[in-house]
Protein backbone atom coordinates (compact mmCIF):
# COMPACT_ATOMS: atom_id res chain seq x y z
CA UNK A 1 0.00 0.00 0.00
CA UNK A 2 1.20 3.53 -0.77
CA UNK A 3 2.41 5.62 2.14
CA UNK A 4 -0.35 8.17 2.74
CA UNK A 5 1.04 9.82 5.86
CA UNK A 6 2.61 12.79 4.10
CA UNK A 7 -0.24 13.47 1.65
CA UNK A 8 -2.16 16.58 2.63
CA UNK A 9 -3.57 19.80 1.27
CA UNK A 10 -3.49 23.28 2.73
CA UNK A 11 -6.93 24.84 2.91
CA UNK A 12 -6.62 28.56 2.26
CA UNK A 13 -9.49 29.41 -0.07
CA UNK A 14 -11.72 31.21 2.42
CA UNK A 15 -12.56 31.84 6.06
CA UNK A 16 -15.80 31.71 8.00
CA UNK A 17 -16.55 34.27 10.68
CA UNK A 18 -19.59 34.57 12.94
CA UNK A 19 -20.51 37.77 11.11
CA UNK A 20 -20.60 35.85 7.79
CA UNK A 21 -23.35 33.51 8.95
CA UNK A 22 -27.04 33.86 8.33
CA UNK A 23 -29.12 33.59 11.53
CA UNK A 24 -31.10 30.88 9.70
CA UNK A 25 -29.09 27.69 8.95
CA UNK A 26 -31.35 26.81 6.02
CA UNK A 27 -30.50 30.13 4.36
CA UNK A 28 -26.82 29.53 5.10
CA UNK A 29 -26.99 26.06 3.56
CA UNK A 30 -28.87 27.36 0.53
CA UNK A 31 -26.22 30.04 0.04
CA UNK A 32 -23.38 27.52 0.05
CA UNK A 33 -25.29 25.07 -2.16
CA UNK A 34 -26.08 27.81 -4.67
CA UNK A 35 -22.39 28.77 -4.82
CA UNK A 36 -21.46 25.14 -5.45
CA UNK A 37 -24.04 24.87 -8.24
CA UNK A 38 -23.01 28.17 -9.83
CA UNK A 39 -19.34 27.12 -9.82
CA UNK A 40 -20.17 23.84 -11.54
CA UNK A 41 -19.09 21.48 -8.77
CA UNK A 42 -19.91 17.87 -9.62
CA UNK A 43 -23.18 16.80 -7.98
CA UNK A 44 -23.01 19.19 -5.01
CA UNK A 45 -26.45 17.88 -4.00
CA UNK A 46 -24.94 14.44 -3.28
CA UNK A 47 -24.85 13.70 0.45
CA UNK A 48 -23.50 10.89 2.59
CA UNK A 49 -26.39 9.48 4.62
CA UNK A 50 -25.51 7.80 7.93
CA UNK A 51 -28.03 5.53 9.62
CA UNK A 52 -27.92 2.97 12.40
CA UNK A 53 -30.02 -0.09 13.06
CA UNK A 54 -32.15 -0.35 16.17
CA UNK A 55 -30.01 -1.51 19.13
CA UNK A 56 -29.56 -5.27 19.32
CA UNK A 57 -29.89 -7.42 22.43
CA UNK A 58 -26.26 -6.54 23.20
CA UNK A 59 -27.15 -2.86 23.18
CA UNK A 60 -25.02 -2.24 20.09
CA UNK A 61 -26.23 -0.74 16.84
CA UNK A 62 -24.28 -1.09 13.61
CA UNK A 63 -23.81 2.20 11.73
CA UNK A 64 -24.05 2.37 7.95
CA UNK A 65 -23.30 5.10 5.42
CA UNK A 66 -23.91 5.59 1.70
CA UNK A 67 -24.37 8.41 -0.81
CA UNK A 68 -27.84 9.60 -1.83
CA UNK A 69 -29.06 12.69 -3.69
CA UNK A 70 -30.77 15.63 -2.04
CA UNK A 71 -34.08 16.16 -3.82
CA UNK A 72 -35.79 18.84 -1.75
CA UNK A 73 -35.31 21.51 0.89
CA UNK A 74 -38.63 22.60 2.31
CA UNK A 75 -39.54 23.91 5.74
CA UNK A 76 -36.01 23.26 7.01
CA UNK A 77 -36.18 19.59 6.01
CA UNK A 78 -33.98 17.70 3.54
CA UNK A 79 -35.66 15.09 1.37
CA UNK A 80 -34.40 12.10 -0.62
CA UNK A 81 -35.89 8.99 -2.23
CA UNK A 82 -35.03 5.31 -2.00
CA UNK A 83 -36.31 1.75 -1.56
CA UNK A 84 -38.09 1.35 1.79
CA UNK A 85 -36.84 -2.24 2.04
CA UNK A 86 -33.19 -1.33 1.41
CA UNK A 87 -30.54 -1.47 4.12
CA UNK A 88 -31.07 2.22 4.90
CA UNK A 89 -34.84 1.82 4.76
CA UNK A 90 -34.75 -1.00 7.31
CA UNK A 91 -32.41 1.05 9.52
CA UNK A 92 -34.78 4.02 9.40
CA UNK A 93 -37.80 1.84 10.17
CA UNK A 94 -36.21 0.71 13.43
CA UNK A 95 -34.29 3.87 14.28
CA UNK A 96 -35.81 6.92 12.53
CA UNK A 97 -32.96 9.36 12.86
CA UNK A 98 -30.03 10.10 10.58
CA UNK A 99 -27.19 12.44 9.74
CA UNK A 100 -26.08 13.64 6.33
CA UNK A 101 -22.79 15.14 5.16
CA UNK A 102 -22.14 17.34 2.15
CA UNK A 103 -18.47 17.66 1.16
CA UNK A 104 -17.52 20.25 -1.44
CA UNK A 105 -13.78 19.68 -1.92
CA UNK A 106 -13.26 22.50 -4.41
CA UNK A 107 -14.75 24.99 -1.95
CA UNK A 108 -13.01 23.35 1.03
CA UNK A 109 -16.36 23.10 2.82
CA UNK A 110 -18.47 20.56 4.64
CA UNK A 111 -22.02 20.70 5.99
CA UNK A 112 -23.45 18.20 8.46
CA UNK A 113 -27.15 17.96 9.32
CA UNK A 114 -28.73 15.71 11.97
CA UNK A 115 -32.36 15.05 12.84
CA UNK A 116 -35.39 12.80 12.88
CA UNK A 117 -36.63 11.01 9.76
CA UNK A 118 -40.13 10.42 8.48
CA UNK A 119 -41.58 9.22 5.20
CA UNK A 120 -42.89 11.76 2.74
CA UNK A 121 -46.61 11.62 1.88
CA UNK A 122 -47.42 9.18 -0.92
CA UNK A 123 -48.53 11.96 -3.27
CA UNK A 124 -45.08 13.58 -3.08
CA UNK A 125 -43.36 10.28 -3.75
CA UNK A 126 -45.76 9.63 -6.62
CA UNK A 127 -45.10 13.04 -8.20
CA UNK A 128 -41.33 12.71 -7.94
CA UNK A 129 -41.29 9.13 -9.23
CA UNK A 130 -43.10 10.12 -12.43
CA UNK A 131 -40.78 13.10 -12.96
CA UNK A 132 -37.78 10.75 -13.27
CA UNK A 133 -36.44 9.46 -16.61
CA UNK A 134 -38.24 6.37 -17.88
CA UNK A 135 -35.31 4.00 -17.29
CA UNK A 136 -34.82 5.38 -13.78
CA UNK A 137 -38.42 4.47 -13.04
CA UNK A 138 -37.76 0.96 -14.32
CA UNK A 139 -34.61 0.78 -12.20
CA UNK A 140 -36.70 1.19 -9.05
CA UNK A 141 -38.42 -2.09 -9.98
CA UNK A 142 -35.16 -3.77 -11.04
CA UNK A 143 -33.50 -3.08 -7.69
CA UNK A 144 -36.13 -4.87 -5.63
CA UNK A 145 -35.17 -6.12 -3.14
CA UNK A 146 -32.45 -3.49 -2.91
CA UNK A 147 -29.27 -4.48 -1.07
CA UNK A 148 -30.05 -8.20 -1.50
CA UNK A 149 -27.50 -10.50 -3.22
CA UNK A 150 -27.91 -10.99 -6.98
CA UNK A 151 -26.42 -13.79 -9.09
CA UNK A 152 -24.86 -11.64 -11.81
CA UNK A 153 -24.95 -8.44 -13.84
CA UNK A 154 -26.64 -10.48 -16.56
CA UNK A 155 -29.52 -11.22 -14.20
CA UNK A 156 -30.03 -7.49 -13.66
CA UNK A 157 -29.90 -6.78 -17.39
CA UNK A 158 -32.44 -9.52 -18.08
CA UNK A 159 -34.81 -8.10 -15.48
CA UNK A 160 -34.45 -4.63 -16.99
CA UNK A 161 -35.06 -5.95 -20.51
CA UNK A 162 -38.28 -7.67 -19.38
CA UNK A 163 -39.47 -4.45 -17.77
CA UNK A 164 -38.67 -2.43 -20.92
CA UNK A 165 -40.82 -4.86 -22.89
CA UNK A 166 -43.65 -4.60 -20.36
CA UNK A 167 -43.40 -0.81 -20.06
CA UNK A 168 -42.07 0.59 -23.35
CA UNK A 169 -40.93 4.22 -23.65
CA UNK A 170 -43.88 6.57 -23.30
CA UNK A 171 -45.94 4.20 -21.16
CA UNK A 172 -46.82 4.79 -17.52
CA UNK A 173 -44.62 2.93 -15.06
CA UNK A 174 -46.40 2.39 -11.72
CA UNK A 175 -44.52 3.53 -8.64
CA UNK A 176 -43.67 0.46 -6.56
CA UNK A 177 -45.22 0.51 -3.10
CA UNK A 178 -41.76 -0.23 -1.66
CA UNK A 179 -40.25 2.98 -3.10
CA UNK A 180 -40.65 6.56 -1.91
CA UNK A 181 -39.28 9.56 -0.11
CA UNK A 182 -37.99 10.51 3.30
CA UNK A 183 -37.79 13.84 5.07
CA UNK A 184 -34.93 14.66 7.46
CA UNK A 185 -36.19 17.32 9.86
CA UNK A 186 -32.92 18.96 10.83
CA UNK A 187 -32.36 19.70 14.52
CA UNK A 188 -28.64 20.44 14.28
CA UNK A 189 -26.47 21.87 11.49
CA UNK A 190 -22.70 22.24 11.32
CA UNK A 191 -20.82 24.38 8.80
CA UNK A 192 -17.11 23.71 8.25
CA UNK A 193 -14.68 25.85 6.30
CA UNK A 194 -11.17 24.50 5.81
CA UNK A 195 -8.35 26.74 7.04
CA UNK A 196 -4.53 26.53 6.98
CA UNK A 197 -2.69 24.26 9.44
CA UNK A 198 -5.95 22.41 10.24
CA UNK A 199 -7.22 25.32 12.37
CA UNK A 200 -10.59 25.10 10.65
CA UNK A 201 -13.68 27.26 11.14
CA UNK A 202 -16.66 25.30 12.49
CA UNK A 203 -20.05 26.58 13.57
CA UNK A 204 -22.96 24.60 14.96
CA UNK A 205 -26.62 25.62 14.85
CA UNK A 206 -28.75 23.81 17.45
CA UNK A 207 -32.47 24.18 18.11
CA UNK A 208 -33.00 26.37 21.15
CA UNK A 209 -36.51 27.36 22.16
CA UNK A 210 -38.17 28.78 19.07
CA UNK A 211 -34.93 29.62 17.29
CA UNK A 212 -31.33 28.60 16.69
CA UNK A 213 -28.31 28.85 18.97
CA UNK A 214 -25.04 29.36 17.06
CA UNK A 215 -21.72 28.26 18.55
CA UNK A 216 -18.20 28.21 17.22
CA UNK A 217 -16.61 24.77 17.71
CA UNK A 218 -13.01 23.81 18.24
CA UNK A 219 -11.48 22.59 14.94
Amino acid sequence: MSDLRDLRLTYARAELRRSDLSPDPVQQFQRWLDEALQDGLREPYAMSLATAAAPSSSGLSRPSVRTVLLRGLEGGALSFFTNYASHKGLDLAGNPQAEVLFFWAEHERQVRAYGDIERLPDQQSEAYFHSRPHDSQLAAHVSDPQSAPVDSREALEAKLAALRERYPAGSVVPRPDFWGGYRLQVQEWEFWQGRPSRVHDRFRYAVSGGGWQIERLMP
